[in-house]
């Protein structure tokens, strides 16, 4: 079905307000803005939201920035939370105790820190058992919200609070996890990676196709972070748009075991592109530490081959 995006901004009521305190340039609100906006306006919402940025940032009580049901939980437990509330529901509406009329959805928010770390355990749980939810992790590369520490979502080489550069490290020593394959593995019936570019279009798309989908769902959204980053805030956009370009991180669907590129660059850029501007990678270009740069290339090389033959294999 054929969108137009501005639309859909212009008319559908945003159900996530402004007001909230979440930091000018970062990538989070938009994300949260867009995944609800995918919501059917009839439809209610049940949010369960992991402690971080987003949280601390958007519910401040007596405050909120969520105009539907808002469960605020731990780090370790977003996912579980809200198995529980999808099940009570399920069980609410089979005892007749809840209106037929009334369709309640279930969307899960984490950032990396409560998802690919502290979380896992309780994300894998929803998924293998199958629970009629959906996950969206807010992929901002480290625990911004405790102080820029590294997390395993964090890519190599980049400096922060617990892995900074200097003459010992040269950084974080270890490459990103690949959470979204991961979750891949777990035969759920759609996931999903995607960024908030300017259109927004692989986002409301994939954020509809995941909310409708009958079972478990998981997204995976790269979140800029300008104080973790390193970026001008008026450049959220460009940098989402380079990591697209380079393939840094690239945007792709699962469906059914199903992989489909939504996203191929006309023109693959070089990885320094998406580097350069960020104050996190600014050692990787100082005379001497070219092959930092050559190594960080070769990974994303690797890994996007890899999704190209994936997305060749399970169409055949």
């Amino acid at each position: 079905m054929p969108y137009n995006v501005k639309e859909i901004v212009s008319n559908k009521p945003s159900r996530f307000t402004a007001g909230h305190r979440m930091c000018a340039g970062c990538g989070a609100p938009p994300i949260a803005r867009m995944v609800l906006r995918a919501l059917k306006e009839e439809d209610h919402a049940v949010v369960s939201c992991a402690t971080g940025c987003m949280e601390v940032s958007t519910f401040i009580y007596p405050y909120t920035a969520w105009t539907d049901s808002f469960i605020h939980t731990a780090f370790e437990c977003t996912a579980a939370t809200l198995s529980g509330v999808e099940a009570a529901y399920k069980s609410l509406k089979k005892q007749g105790k809840l209106s037929e009329d009334k369709n309640t959805k279930f969307i899960a928010f984490g950032g990396d820190g409560g998802t690919y770390d502290i979380g896992l355990q309780s994300l894998s749980g929803a998924m293998e058992r199958g629970h009629n939810l959906t996950y969206v992790c807010y992929d901002n590369g480290a625990y911004m919200n405790t102080g820029i520490q590294r997390s395993s979502a964090t890519p190599k080489f980049a400096d922060t609070t617990t892995s900074p550069v200097g003459s010992v490290i040269p950084g974080k020593m270890q490459v990103r996890k690949d959470l979204t394959e991961i979750i891949v593995k777990h035969h759920i019936p759609y996931v999903a990676q995607t960024l908030a570019m300017t259109n927004f279009k692989d986002l409301y798309e994939k954020s509809e196709k995941a909310i409708y989908t009958d079972g478990p769902s998981f997204i995976n959204v790269m979140s800029p972070c300008p104080r973790g980053w390193g970026y001008p805030t008026d450049e959220l956009m460009v940098i989402n748009k380079l990591a697209a370009d380079t393939c840094y991180w690239p945007l792709y669907e699962v469906e059914n075991g199903v992989y489909k590129i939504t996203y191929k660059p006309a023109k693959k850029l070089p990885i320094e592109e998406f580097l350069r501007p960020q104050k996190r990678f600014k050692h990787m270009f100082k005379p001497g530490n070219e092959w930092m740069i050559e190594e960080f290339q070769k990974e994303v090389d690797k890994r996007w081959e890899e999704l190209l033959k994936l997305e060749e294999t399970t169409n055949n």
